[in-house]
């Protein structure tokens, strides 16, 4: 069974993936901000990153030598095989999930069509 994934850890996820080997603190908060207009501050992405790690679904290295004009040492992640897994399996489950109910967010977007009532 695959860990069920949240949508923060979802997100972190994804920009890992895309980013490959540059994936790094700032490369990751900066790749979801502008991919789903979601701030997220640096320390939540670290701690979830941290998390995940220890779940097993990324693993991480620290950077040898230091940057020019000696700032700090980054942090690179990458995603693992049963990071791969999970994310995919989340991933679907919402595709299958929305796949019917996509057509009627549209309808109620545009005011065609009344939204839930509680």
């Amino acid at each position: 069974m695959t860990k069920r994934l949240g949508s923060l850890e979802q997100l972190l996820m994804f920009a890992t993936a895309g980013l490959a080997d540059e994936a790094h603190g700032l490369a990751i908060r900066d790749s979801v901000e502008a991919a789903s207009g979601r701030r997220v501050s640096p320390g939540a992405i670290y701690t979830t990153m941290d998390r995940l790690e220890q779940a097993g679904l990324v693993a991480s290295r620290i950077e040898d030598e230091r940057p020019i004009g000696g700032g700090r040492r980054r942090k690179f992640y990458r995603l693992e095989p049963e990071g791969a897994r999970a994310l995919a399996d989340s991933y679907r489950s919402i595709e299958t999930l929305a796949e019917g109910v996509l057509p009627l967010l549209q309808r109620i977007a545009d005011g065609r069509e009344p939204g839930c009532r509680g």
